[in-house]
């Protein structure tokens, strides 16, 4: 695709929060000079300085911006498959955790896979997410549960942007579980690993945001309060896993550290939502996990609504919980499962996403000045993205690396 060009004959959802709903432009039009948007608007109005343009007639196809998965795992080593059949037959994540898997089973594959491995399997389950019109992908660390492999992991995760066309947000999980050799001693694993190896992976510039896992198989909030104190001595951003198994009160530690986002949240108390409100943070919604863990409680929906706490939606890739690459299937149980509209589904993966990396400055919303990253679709309203399962309608799609 080249830097400059124009598309007709198109819906355009620009996703603008300035406007209402999706921001939906009919029979329209859009234009590129230099890989940014310069113009766009009904097509009859297209301004004739563009007439030299490359023109392509959409007939009638529907453009968004370029989707965003805000909380991956997608760097991991082996698969988790047999934990899938064991929950199946009744065990719980705490039971598989208690024996030996969850996490730390992910570790040990993990540790064990060589760089290429690690690349190599990453980028089939990023080629799935590209296919579906992603160009932002979030990758947490968090299977090495040792300085050496959790920064092994950010590189690994950095390496995809040399190989495919997307942007890549690297964060630093370290806090993900307690590895075998901590048992009992998590708050020194804190202090020798999780702390220790933040300071050197932001010394060598991997590290994006800082993330946690605070539940009662992980980390306390105070465990993760220390944690997030290292990351604002360092002027990294924090985020956190929260509330998705029992009420650990995390996420209000997390809003005390001015979060970005907290993620899961289906053990969220109501009357906590209004302190993400205030902290403006964004709370992420994982209903891929929730499905997979034949969850009962769901995250309270209605209340975000209520106090206005923006909602994005993520695939959560991951071995155990959440082994998909769809972002276009976790927005449909966004909307099966938790009752979450189209709209808020495609905000949830557009604009509100892009909050919850800091990148919503750029990101996430389709503005004059922006560089052009769009999704293109072979549907005619934008609330078909959450209504298709199984397959995408992705027709092309534009990034800055593509242009």
């Amino acid at each position: 695709m080249r830097n400059d060009c124009v598309f007709i004959n198109c819906s355009i959802a620009t996703m603008d929060a300035r406007k209402s709903g999706y921001g939906l432009l009919e029979n329209a039009a859009i234009a590129l000079r230099g890989g940014r948007v310069t113009w766009l608007g009904s097509q009859a109005d297209l301004p004739a300085e563009y007439s030299a343009l490359e023109c392509e007639d959409l007939k009638g196809r529907l453009i968004t911006p370029a989707l965003i998965d805000c909380h991956t795992h997608i760097v991991f080593g082996g698969n988790r498959a047999r934990e899938f059949e064991m929950r199946l037959n009744g065990a719980s994540y705490q039971d598989i955790a208690a024996a030996g898997g969850g996490i730390l089973s992910t570790v040990n594959a993990t540790r064990k896979a060589s760089d290429e491995q690690l690349l190599e399997s990453a980028l089939g389950r990023l080629d799935s997410l590209i296919a579906e019109g992603v160009a932002v992908v979030e990758v947490k660390s968090g299977y090495g549960l040792n300085i050496d492999d959790e920064i092994r992991m950010l590189r690994v995760a950095r390496m995809l942007e040399q190989y495919r066309p997307v942007k890549i947000v690297t964060t630093w999980l370290a806090a993900h579980a307690v590895p075998s050799s901590y048992q009992g001693c998590a708050d020194s694993y804190i202090d020798e690993v999780v702390i220790a190896g933040l300071k050197l992976a932001a010394a060598s510039g991997l590290v994006d945001a800082v993330d946690g896992f605070c539940e009662s198989i992980a980390f306390s909030a105070e465990q993760i309060a220390r944690v997030f104190t290292a990351a604002q001595n360092l002027n990294i951003p924090v985020k956190l896993h929260a509330e998705q198994l029992t009420n650990q009160r995390g996420a209000l530690t997390a809003c005390e550290f001015k979060a970005l986002s907290v993620d899961h949240l289906e053990y969220l108390p109501q009357e906590d939502v209004s302190h993400l409100a205030a902290s403006g943070t964004v709370a992420v919604m994982l209903p891929v996990a929730f499905y997979t863990l034949n969850e009962t409680q769901r995250p309270p929906i209605q209340a975000f609504r209520q106090h206005g706490v923006p909602m994005a939606v993520a695939t959560d890739c991951n071995p155990g919980s959440s082994p998909t690459s769809s972002i276009l299937l976790a927005m449909n149980m966004a909307c099966t499962q938790f009752a979450m509209t189209p709209l808020e589904a495609l905000i949830g993966t557009t604009r509100a996403a892009a909050k919850a990396l800091g990148l919503d400055s750029h990101h996430g919303q389709i503005r004059l000045g922006d560089e052009a990253e769009l999704a293109i679709w072979n549907v005619k309203h934008p609330a078909e993205l959450s209504y298709w399962t199984g397959a995408s309608p992705l027709y092309k799609s534009l990034s800055k690396a593509k242009l």
